[in-house]
């Protein structure tokens, strides 16, 4: 009895240890799990209930990976957060880095469903397209639809990576599967976008007014639809409506930076430099958004003020820098601030020619490559990517005036 009962004994003192291994190794497993961190807002961008709701659903997802860090769902809801949070804060060297690691972390977890890769491999490919990784983003967006061809979301990807390499026929394609299947904000923008580009201008107005409609008023989504709008009257020759749409959305989104940005450009336009610095210090303020400084410096070049000039031209390099280092490629950005800024159109050709070789049939990419030899007096090169930027028949004022 004494040998059994001491037998007894190390038998459970055994079994106690392993148990407490365990649950050690697994209490280990879950707090080694280094997730991105939720940014917290400026108080401008706290909308409504909106922010404590995105709040709550981070810390949801936190709660989920801890529990159990092979949750698929858990890393992709994660993944749709930082997207978001990347629109809505400008914050694109933090989010999308951060979206990108937790959606590839959940493609690797076990028994995934196939409804839930497909999820997956669409949000992958919406991170790619906002990092400008075209060619990944086209490929994941194709193994995705291959999973289930009656999405529209997965359409829209592939519209979205059509167009920026310059494969206009199979986007128009796409866009018909999307707006089939789904007509609503994000399938009536696109056949604006490819509308406009194809020349039909009024088509492309009267496609992102259906999609200002079928959005919820005041939704980030719908403002930027509203902006879009906006941009399109001002580009082609109506500067009240454009007025009208950049203030509209404003009242629906309180502090938008985006619209204040805009209606600084408008300020711009009619010469009042001083109000537009204003309005764009102010959205400049509430978003880290390399554009507003883009157009900062453009002010502080008209006014002749090399200094601020000078301080806005370091921030621009700063903040591109960091967006190249979190994998964001920007070479149409640098050759853009080259070209205007600098006024170094040989600069400006060096990052334009990279991206030329990555989509070589972009018309927008042609038509900048266009703007860069004209400038440099070479004539024939100039008319070459002209006719390359005008193979969709698009009326963009700028390619018209090249064409002169």
């Amino acid at each position: 009895m004494k040998f059994n009962l001491i037998t007894l004994l190390l038998l459970a003192l055994f079994t106690w240890s392993c148990q407490n291994e365990t649950n050690s190794q697994q209490a280990s497993s879950t707090q080694d799990i280094d997730l991105p961190k939720l940014l917290d807002r400026h108080a401008d961008l706290r909308q409504g209930t909106e922010w404590d709701q995105i709040q709550r659903l981070y810390v949801t997802q936190q709660q989920a990976l801890r529990k159990d860090p092979q949750d698929a769902e858990a890393y992709l809801k994660l993944s749709q957060i930082f997207i978001n949070e990347a629109r809505i804060t400008g914050e694109h060297g933090h989010y999308y880095p951060g979206a990108l690691e937790v959606i590839k972390r959940g493609l690797t977890q076990p028994l995934v469903s196939a409804d839930l890769r497909f999820q997956m491999l669409s949000t992958r490919a919406s991170v790619e397209l906002s990092q400008h990784d075209f060619t990944n983003a086209l490929a994941t967006a194709e193994t995705a639809v291959k999973l289930n061809p009656y999405n529209a979301q997965i359409y829209g990807a592939l519209v979205d990576a059509n167009v920026e390499l310059g494969n206009y026929t199979q986007a128009v394609a796409m866009a018909d599967k999307m707006v089939s299947i789904r007509p609503d904000l994000r399938s009536y923008s696109r056949v604006s976008y490819l509308r406009e580009i194809h020349g039909d201008v009024d088509g492309a107005i009267e496609a992102m007014k259906m999609a200002v409609s079928a959005g919820f008023p005041g939704q980030e989504a719908t403002c930027w639809a509203r902006l879009t709008l906006g941009e399109l009257y001002e580009t082609y020759g109506y500067p009240a409506k454009a007025k009208e749409q950049y203030t509209l959305a404003l009242a629906e989104r309180e502090d938008y930076p985006f619209a204040m940005a805009k209606l600084a450009t408008l300020k711009t336009e009619e010469g009042d430099l001083a109000a537009a610095e204003t309005e764009l210090l102010a959205a400049a303020a509430i978003i880290p958004e390399v554009g507003f400084y883009t157009d900062l410096a453009s002010i502080y070049k008209q006014q002749g003020d090399q200094e601020k000039l000078e301080a806005a031209l370091t921030e621009i390099q700063v903040m591109l820098q960091d967006d190249v280092n979190s994998g964001h490629r920007m070479d149409m950005e640098y050759a853009f601030i080259y070209l205007e800024l600098y006024e170094s159109p040989e600069q400006a050709l060096v990052y334009a020619s990279q991206e030329y070789e990555r989509r070589p049939e972009n018309i927008d990419v042609n038509r900048l490559l266009a703007r860069i030899y004209s400038s440099m007096g070479n004539k024939e090169l100039a008319d070459q990517h002209l006719v390359k930027a005008g193979v969709t028949n698009s009326k963009h004022p700028e390619l018209l005036a090249l064409a002169d």
